[in-house]
């Protein structure tokens, strides 16, 4: 192995969006990909590039982004893990560390990415060890209205009438092949949706329509005509907030992602423990 060599390694993250004005680097602000580039620096001697799957904004979490670097070929994925661990902030960890292809993107290979949304609907929803991380909900949810709603969502459409900002250049379908409501504990209820790309605010539009309808503020007919023929005269709902939604998973071919450099039995059993409480 020659001194100069390099490896790309991919990393599973997770992280509190509370802190940070988003996944991108920003000169005067904190975010993800800044304090991981820090990180980074502080490990290898120098500044180096943490190419992400995709932004999340403000204040939305994640406990499954994916991200890459290249780093000295003599850091193993398990080392490199730890010593990231070691001197990131406590709102950031690195769950998983791979050894990748040289080419690997965490953006373009990606063919698939699940968002998670928390509504909260229980009393103790409010306590400051829940709100931080969903959207307490005030008065009666007909969860009916909100699995019908969510039953118009799947499909490949266009979703412009549910983006913040256009995209002119990539167009405004998407493929969504999951879209549904269930339980989150006894606190309320998350919706789920998978789909092979998103909108700007796409999902948060989604949730806050989808609310609006469950409490009787407009008729579920509106999700069909907003997605079906969408007009300046019908508008989605105010989007949900941003702290209720989760980057859950992102998915790509088997041979993208690579197959060494695991999660420790210890930190595994201990994700397994805290997505059961």
């Amino acid at each position: 192995m020659s001194p100069g060599e390099e490896t790309r390694l991919g990393l599973r993250l997770h992280y509190d969006g509370s802190g940070f004005f988003g996944w991108q680097s920003q000169k005067e602000e904190r975010t993800v990909q800044g304090e991981l580039e820090a990180a980074v620096e502080r490990l290898t001697g120098r500044r180096r590039t943490v190419i992400g799957s995709g932004r999340t904004d403000r204040g939305v979490h994640a406990t499954g982004q994916v991200a890459a670097v290249d780093v000295p070929a003599r850091w193993t994925p398990t080392e490199f893990r730890r010593a990231c661990n070691a001197v990131l902030p406590g709102d950031l960890w690195v769950q998983e560390v791979r050894r990748v292809a040289p080419d690997f993107h965490p953006r373009y290979d990606a063919v698939a990415r699940t968002y998670v949304y928390r509504v909260g609907l229980a009393r103790e929803a409010w306590s400051p060890f829940h709100k931080r991380w969903c959207w307490p909900v005030r008065g009666s949810v007909d969860r009916k209205a909100l699995e019908a709603a969510a039953a118009r969502v799947p499909g490949d459409r266009s979703f412009r009438a549910f983006a913040k900002t256009g995209q002119p250049e990539r167009g405004y379908r998407c493929v969504v092949e999951t879209a549904e409501w269930s339980d989150w504990g006894e606190l309320g209820l998350a919706f789920t949706i998978r789909a092979n790309r998103y909108l700007h605010h796409m999902v948060r539009y989604l949730v806050g329509t989808m609310v609006d309808v469950a409490r009787g503020r407009r008729p579920p007919e509106d999700v069909s005509a907003l997605l079906e023929e969408p007009s300046p005269a019908l508008e989605t709902s105010p989007p949900a907030p941003p702290r209720g939604l989760f980057l859950a998973h992102v998915e790509y071919p088997a041979d993208a992602w690579g197959a060494d450099g695991g999660p420790d039995p210890a930190d595994a059993a201990f994700t397994t423990r805290a997505e059961e409480r």
